[in-house]
């Protein structure tokens, strides 16, 4: 599905499945802060720290036996606060005698954000933490009995030992306005992975996607529709004017991929259900798909008036190795393609018919040549694919690892999207979508939940390539890009997460338990400036390890550059995942001759305003992409390349 496991496995060595060296500077010293400048880090003492004030114990009256615990209760079932917002951290204590308690909370980046301590009585108290942080970002609480100092937060489902995990969103409104979309089916972000969050719900009954997608910043959500799922029984059974739409897509703000892989048995031309085959009777299949255009086609009049278009995916990761393989032949495949897009167009006639969804960027584009000659050009509208990369997408595989160096067969992220891109050019007609329907970052090959893994690092790591990822995704031309996963589920390789899931050890799809990683924070991060932009590609001229892309505000508005650095040499399990080694840059915001100020945002969203002189800002960039704020359009248009075949969205 996501990776080759066998194959993973065997290109992982021991020493990068044990050994994680830890790169962090000491607690003390300087460390990078917002696009590289120098930055103490923040005590207690600092004008702008966090505040925490502790009240008074209370009994505790759960049926808890750690000997301490702590939770952050009040937020919409995320864990995710407002920015500005005071948190409430309650620590649950049970100590066999009067004692004290040693708490920390440290960011992102493992620098310490504040600390104290405070008495506890005997037996089971409560105390609660009110902490109003200045920052936006990823923290984690951190706090042991001073009679037990060895004895830290109990691991909770994925989360590790030691640590209770929560966010603050960020607000980019004072350097970017909110912005307006012509129409709905503008919006680049959508995810996977639901959870039951709010009050009352539990899995899987109610709104799996409210409040984690709105408060991740994500509009769009798969909605099956496979001929498997609608009519398993026998033909005709799915009615076109029921009311089938579930209850998390009726508010109309989070939109539809409406998936359409699966065969039922009953047309099955070996009477099992399949991905595998083109069904028995293609009229039938036609039938059922004029079905399923009637009823979106209603659906998006009544729910979603301001969308344009339907969108529809076809198959899903039909890779001859992968989990739903298709093992029909070519001619069949463009068969299912022309029977499904003839259908769904009778009755939704503005559809966008769209895949062939193989999971690795690279296979699209083989498969896409291959399929051509065969006509099936003439039934895609646009194009959905999966956007892995590389033998597992990791933390150690990040998508710059294999930059250059095609002769090891399989190309980085960005040539794998440069090479689709120019197929999409050559094959499909001008401007046809292209929706990466999804991407996720796993912990590496070959390792597994367990009480001290994932450590600091990985989650940093993790959280970094997250976003790198999809900012490549957009920035080498695609037009939506979805999340994997929400939560922690269970998966050949751990972690594909944005959030932690609470109550089992190994994860489980529909979370009702979450807490965020900082990968949850980056997505916020990255959804609030880049939503609401068209493309205008990567930066010419970039030193090697530089990466760079450039997105615009539509009528000449804002541009948003994202930028970082990547070495491989410093940046694996082996190695560490080095978060203080920084590349000179010097990015051109304006005309020559021209000075002013551009706000930078770090990855979790925090800004900083900068002066740039003669048109140009200097930055020392890290691995973790920051995001540049500035107006002049027409100069970061003339330093940008824009993607083969890519057309801005009109207005």
């Amino acid at each position: 599905m996501r990776l080759r496991p066998a194959l993973a496995s065997a290109l992982m060595t021991p020493a990068a499945r044990g050994s994680r060296a830890f790169s962090w500077l000491p607690a003390a010293a300087l460390l990078l802060g917002v696009a590289g400048v120098l930055l103490p880090v923040m005590s207690c003492r600092a004008a702008d720290a966090p505040v925490c004030r502790s009240a008074a114990g209370r009994a505790a009256t759960d049926a808890g036996d750690d000997p301490i615990s702590a939770d952050t209760p009040g937020s919409d079932g995320t864990r995710l606060f407002a920015r500005g917002k005071s948190v409430r951290i309650d620590v649950t204590t049970r100590a066999t005698r009067d004692d004290k308690v040693q708490w920390q909370i440290t960011d992102t980046w493992s620098r310490p954000q504040a600390s104290g301590n405070f008495t506890v009585a005997a037996g089971p108290r409560v105390t609660s933490l009110t902490c109003t942080l200045p920052l936006a970002g990823y923290f984690a609480f951190s706090a042991s009995l001073a009679s037990q100092p060895s004895t830290g937060l109990p691991q909770r489902g994925t989360r590790p030992a030691g640590i209770t995990t929560f966010g603050v969103l960020p607000d980019v409104s004072a350097a970017l306005p909110a912005p307006t979309f012509a129409r709905q089916d503008l919006h680049r972000f959508g995810g996977q992975g639901s959870a039951y969050i709010a009050p009352g719900q539990h899995c899987c009954g109610g709104d799996g996607l409210r409040p984690l997608y709105t408060d991740l910043g994500l509009a769009w959500a798969n909605d099956k529709r496979g001929w498997y799922v609608m009519e398993p029984k026998g033909p005709n059974t799915f009615d076109a004017a029921g009311s089938q739409l579930e209850l998390q897509f009726k508010p109309g703000d989070i939109m539809r991929l409406i998936t359409l892989d699966g065969f039922p048995g009953w047309a099955s031309p070996n009477g099992q259900e399949t991905h595998s085959y083109v069904p028995s009777s293609l009229a039938q299949l036609r039938d059922y798909m004029s079905r399923v255009g009637t009823e979106s086609a209603r659906i998006r009049a009544r729910v979603f008036p301001r969308q344009a278009h339907n969108y529809y995916q076809v198959t899903w990761e039909p890779d001859k190795d992968g989990g739903l393989p298709w093992k029909d032949t070519d001619a069949h495949f463009v068969d299912l393609y022309k029977t499904v897009h003839e259908g769904i167009h009778s009755t939704d006639p503005s559809a966008i018919v769209m895949g062939p969804t193989y999971a690795g960027v690279q296979e699209n584009t083989e498969w896409l040549k291959k399929f051509a000659p065969l006509g099936i050009a003439k039934y895609l509208d646009g194009v959905t694919i999966h956007g892995y990369y590389d033998f597992g997408t990791s933390p150690s595989h990040p998508p710059e690892r294999l930059y250059g160096a095609p002769e090891k067969g399989t190309l980085s992220l960005p040539e794998a999207m440069r090479g689709l891109r120019a197929t999409m050019r050559d094959v499909l007609k001008p401007g046809a979508p292209l929706f990466v329907t999804e991407t996720g970052i796993s912990y590496d090959i070959g390792t597994n939940y367990a009480p001290d893994y994932p450590d600091a690092q990985t989650l940093y790591a993790q959280g970094a390539v997250v976003a790198r990822a999809h900012l490549i995704l957009l920035g080498e031309g695609a037009d939506t890009t979805f999340i994997f996963y929400g939560a922690d589920m269970p998966e050949t390789t751990p972690g594909y997460g944005v959030f932690f899931e609470l109550e089992h050890p190994k994860g489980m799809y529909g979370a009702s338990n979450i807490s965020p990683k900082p990968a949850a924070l980056a997505v916020a991060t990255m959804t609030r400036l880049i939503d609401g932009t068209y493309t205008l590609g990567p930066l010419r001229g970039t030193p090697a390890g530089v990466y760079a892309y450039a997105f615009a505000r539509p009528g000449g508005g804002k541009v948003i550059t994202a930028l970082w650095s990547h070495d491989n040499a410093r940046w694996s399990a082996k190695a560490g995942f080095d978060a203080t080694r920084a590349a000179n840059y010097t990015l051109q915001v304006d005309a020559r001759g021209r000075a002013g100020q551009v706000s930078v945002f770090d990855m979790m969203g925090n800004p900083t305003i900068m002066t740039y002189n003669d048109g140009m800002l200097p930055l020392r960039l890290t691995e973790s992409p920051v995001y540049v704020v500035s107006d002049n359009a027409e100069v970061a248009r003339s330093n940008a390349v824009t993607p083969a075949g890519y057309v801005a969205p009109k207005p």
